[in-house]
């Protein structure tokens, strides 16, 4: 048990916020079409912690009202367990989600993720991503998303949503994207 600092019993509004600009993440996937269905964009909302916080993620999950957590195995050395509570059900992404985050904006950085995530949510649910500019579009903006982050080592590129070559050694040292 996590002795360090006391969780609170309801959570607040700005106590989501704060959680969601520490360790959420907005995230948009363009499945290629297969022989049961055609392209498809899949919106993805997360909270990550370590096991030891699955209760606040519960909490998380008691709050929104939707949802789930899961278990998510790190395979890095240096990383505990994790798990993270998800939402990606489209509906509850456009009914409670982006609503949340519409009247209790997010104050880092992340913000201008979440305004994407916005967009290409409305996109999709207008039926935009059917046709071949809807999904150029969304592709563009998804680009957009995550720019700066943080850059993980082992993989030799950055984190989150970003397509950046993948830069040598020497070069990573000189130029480190973003912080995070």
């Amino acid at each position: 048990m996590n002795r360090g600092r006391e969780k609170p019993k309801g959570l607040s509004d700005a106590y989501i916020v704060g959680l969601t600009d520490g360790e959420g993440c907005f995230y948009v996937e363009i499945r290629a079409p297969n022989g049961t269905h055609n392209t498809r964009v899949e919106m993805h909302f997360f909270i990550k912690l370590r096991e030891d916080d699955f209760s606040l993620l519960e909490k998380v999950q008691e709050f929104f009202q939707c949802g789930g957590v899961y278990y998510q195995k790190e395979y890095r050395v240096n990383q505990r367990n994790c798990y993270r509570f998800g939402v990606t059900a489209q509906k509850d992404l456009h009914e409670k989600i982006i609503p949340f985050f519409d009247k209790n904006p997010l104050q880092s950085r992340k913000f201008n993720n979440y305004l994407l995530f916005r967009q290409i949510g409305l996109m999709v649910k207008n039926g935009e991503h059917k046709g071949s500019e809807g999904l150029k579009k969304i592709r563009q903006l998804k680009q957009q998303m995550n720019n700066g982050a943080r850059w993980v080592p082992e993989i030799g590129l950055p984190s989150g949503n970003s397509k950046l070559p993948k830069l040598s050694k020497s070069a990573r040292q000189g130029s480190k994207v973003g912080s995070g």
